[in-house]
């Protein structure tokens, strides 16, 4: 079917025309309309459709991009909004409101609806695009971060399309001269933003991608919520949901956000956990009102405990713990819980001053030891610590508990909707009751599922354990689950906040994969990140170039070749060059191979001594296509300006999945989870700088953890996490019991490496693919393709008690022709198998 696009020549449809280039709808334009025409679609049946955003659902509708105009009819009304939006941009005065409304809309968000780009996408991007220098000046800013990150990174993955259409219509290069301004009218409306209450809030333009749930009770600018983490460690990645979700209702509802730190046991916080605490909240973002301490209320707690302690709804306890905990399990009433109020307020006394007696005392609520829900057993409010506390020091010998102190604030604080993880669903009673006796405003409850990791702590107690035996840096340490740990690794803020988006509001528990979260790192850094080379420095091969240049030659190029604000890079080229061992051992006499950034060269012989490759020989064929080419290889100049290089890679802490209710983690320690490989990198990595992220073609995505200081000083790289997930698991012979079971992360070139420090020669062990990011892997067969059997002995690794294992590899959906013959050799399939 063939479409034409006519419009006025002075006001094209920017927003249709790169829509349909993007979606692949063919189209011939005819710029002849008059001055005031909306747009037309013309079809060769005769039919016609008028309006740019009726044309542009036209596209989304028969576009094969998946979700262009939504997944479902909520996502469809909610891009309708959007569209009839988008022409304010082109409204001098309400230019900078719409960017500013734009921009925090955008905050939590990649795209404007759902997780993939849509039609609501490209009429704002082109509503930017068609003003010009206006939009130009303002993306170099950095006023508006959010709005600029989406519209960059729009502009990068469909650059193709986007240039095409903006340099037709908007400038020479793409952006950056005027538009023309619009003489007609644009289909469409400017809709009222603000929310409006009707049965139920209506708030914003469109229901928030995301979370996509609304807060039950809520009223446009009368909500409050608030983020209470104990300072007690670092923020981790369970504590980013649950800040994230406050944000995203106190946005939503237009109320306000509390970040309040529940400073209630001087054992364990200090303050520098508050002031990482804070650091990681602005880094992920959050944008908040206040920040208060539970600190603050002593007093006010206090002098509530005495008013229970009056009214008959405390009393003071000195049962010891084990025992207390046994009676509450049996519904055992205490034998101290009908003691009098005077003799209540005289062992509260003693609690204050923190006497020998008080010591041994508690104070507990009274409310039911019958109670089915064991938190409704008569609670602890207050216990005795003689520690000093981070704020006010040794003030106060008693401190409140958790479940004492944090329904009180939340109500004294004006908090309307306290968000709870599930994990503390039996105690949401307890809260809502302790709230009732003591005579406070309600506070509505609003519960989610904690998000938790495989292979992963988050209980701050067990990561201090890590921290205090050494077994790693620090609470920033690359294996933790920390906001700075993570981060470090290599993990941008935007695909954590996108990944926690992904899991949405649910109440439903969850187990969640790394890897999940690592693919979406990589779709955020791969399009940006500079490319750099390494040879690693053990085995290195020389490949002489019998005709290469007799004195070396510089050449300036792109460090990334379709991101030109990644710089560029100076690449020598030499008669002698360094290519990693694995390299030379795929390549066989006589063929041609492709020098990356340099060309094709034919190797002409391959020496070795005792059967070790020592150099290679061979001649430039600089006119060969690249296309004929089965190996690409990354190659160094043999000079002395390299840089050395230590390659960090990292494994999870515990080596089982998930520990089971009472397991202990100290029985489940992954033994080696750091190591460091060195390696010789191209000299323009002495710039790198302290956290830039990087791609070392081949090899994988490394985060520059220490730059370049002096010659004989490493520069120091952790691997980020991108490739393939495999598996090796060992079982018992007889029995089939697995003995040991660990994962790794590919790099590149597939090459992984997993440790054990035991032998497991009397075991049947396999490396099994788990997860591939490759197209050509993406189908994971179930014929034992994927998987390759290993023998992990003394002798088959290094020389010490830890073993690397080294299969054979895993074959493509479409194996090479040259994978057939060599497992025949090595009698591993046959004929059969392998036809």
């Amino acid at each position: 079917m063939e479409i034409a696009v006519a419009f006025f020549a002075d006001f094209p449809p920017l927003p249709v025309i790169a829509a349909a280039r993007i979606a692949g709808v063919p189209l011939s334009t005819d710029p002849s309309l008059p001055p005031g025409s909306a747009p037309v679609f013309r079809f060769d049946s005769g039919l016609k459709l008028q309006g740019t955003n009726t044309l542009l659902r036209y596209i989304g509708r028969v576009a094969s991009i998946p979700n262009f105009y939504g997944q479902d009819v909520l996502e469809s009304g909610q891009i309708d909004e959007w569209l009839d939006y988008a022409p304010v941009f082109l409204s001098g005065s309400e230019f900078e409101v719409a960017c500013i409304h734009v921009d925090g809309y955008l905050t939590l968000r990649t795209f404007l609806v759902g997780y993939s780009l849509s039609i609501a996408d490209i009429a704002v991007w082109s509503g930017l695009a068609g003003t010009g220098q206006r939009w130009e000046s303002l993306r170099k800013s950095k006023k508006y971060q959010n709005l600029v990150r989406w519209f960059n990174s729009i502009a990068l993955e469909y650059g193709h399309a986007l240039n095409e259409v903006t340099a037709a219509y908007v400038g020479k290069r793409g952006l950056g001269k005027s538009a023309a301004k619009p003489t007609g009218v644009v289909s469409g409306s400017n809709p009222d933003l603000k929310g409006k209450e009707t049965n139920g809030p209506v708030v914003s333009k469109a229901n928030a991608a995301g979370f996509e749930v609304d807060l039950p009770g809520a009223k446009v600018g009368e909500v409050c919520l608030r983020f209470a983490p104990e300072p007690s460690g670092y923020l981790h990645i369970g504590h980013s949901k649950a800040a994230l979700l406050n944000q995203y209702f106190a946005q939503r509802y237009q109320g306000r956000l509390i970040i309040r730190f529940d400073d209630t046991n001087p054992s364990k916080e200090n303050n520098e956990f508050v002031e990482n605490l804070l650091k990681d909240i602005e880094t992920l973002g959050i944008k908040y009102n206040a920040v208060t301490y539970t600190s603050d209320y002593f007093p006010r707690l206090m002098k509530m405990a005495e008013n229970l302690i009056l009214k008959g709804k405390a009393y003071v306890d000195d049962t010891p713990r084990e025992q207390m905990q046994k009676e509450r399990m049996d519904g055992i009433e205490s034998k101290c819980r009908n003691n009098t109020v005077d003799e209540n307020l005289a062992l509260w006394k003693e609690m204050i001053a923190g006497s020998e007696r008080g010591m041994q005392c508690c104070l507990r609520g009274k409310l039911d030891m019958q109670d089915p829900n064991k938190s409704l057993r008569d609670p602890v409010y207050y216990r005795y610590n003689p520690d000093p506390h981070h704020r006010i020091g040794s003030k106060y010998k008693v401190y409140p508990t958790y479940d004492f102190a944090c329904p009180f604030v939340d109500s004294i604080e004006g908090v309307t909707h306290a968000l709870r993880s599930s994990e503390y669903h039996d105690r949401n009673a307890q809260y809502l009751q302790i709230l009732e006796d003591m005579g406070l405003r309600k506070v509505q409850i609003y519960e989610f599922s904690r998000l938790n990791m495989v292979y992963t702590l988050l209980s701050k107690r067990k990561l201090l354990w890590f921290v205090q035996n050494g077994k790693v840096e620090g609470w920033d340490d690359p294996r933790f689950p920390t906001v700075q740990g993570i981060v470090r690794r290599g993990l941008k803020i935007e695909a954590l906040i996108q990944f926690i988006l992904q899991q949405g509001a649910s109440k439903n528990l969850n187990l969640m994969e790394w890897d999940k979260l690592w693919t979406i790192n990589k779709k955020i850094i791969d399009p940006i990140c500079p490319r750099h080379t390494a040879v690693l420095e053990e085995n290195r091969v020389v490949l002489l170039l019998m005709d290469g240049p007799e004195k070396p030659f510089v050449r300036i190029i792109p460090r990334h070749k379709k991101f030109e604000d990644a710089g560029t890079k100076a690449t020598t080229y030499t008669k002698r060059i360094w290519i990693d061992h694995a390299d030379a051992l795929s390549i066989t006499e006589g063929e041609e191979v492709t020098l990356m950034d340099w060309g094709n060269a034919i190797i002409k012989e391959i020496k070795k001594e005792n059967s070790k490759i020592t150099h290679l020989i061979g001649v430039l064929h600089l006119e060969g296509s690249v296309k004929t080419t089965k190996l690409k290889l990354t190659w160094l100049p043999e000079m002395d300006e390299l840089i050395h290089l230590s390659l960090v890679e990292f494994d999870h802490l515990i080596k089982k999945k998930k520990l089971e209710e009472g397991e202990d983690f100290l029985d489940n320690l992954n033994p080696c989870t750091r190591r460091e490989t060195a390696a010789f990198g191209d000299s323009n990595m002495r710039n790198l700088k302290r956290g830039e992220i990087l791609q070392i073609e081949r090899k994988g995505y490394y985060r520059c953890d220490v730059p370049f200081l002096r010659p004989s000083k490493p520069i120091v790289l952790f691997a980020i996490p991108d490739g393939a997930k495999v598996r090796l698991e060992c079982r018992d012979y007889g029995s089939g019991q697995v003995s040991h079971s660990s994962e790794a992360v590919t790099d590149k070139l597939g090459y992984y490496t997993i440790i054990t420090a035991d032998d497991h020669q009397e075991e049947i062990c396999e490396v099994v693919l788990l997860d591939s990011p490759r197209d050509d892997c993406k189908e994971i067969p179930a014929d034992h393709r994927d998987r390759a059997r290993v023998l992990l002995t003394s002798n088959n690794g290094m020389s010490s008690d830890q073993r690397n294992v080294n299969p054979i590899g895993y074959l493509k959906d479409v194996p090479l022709p040259k994978c057939g013959p060599m497992l025949q050799r090595y009698a591993l399939f046959t004929d059969d198998d392998i036809n």
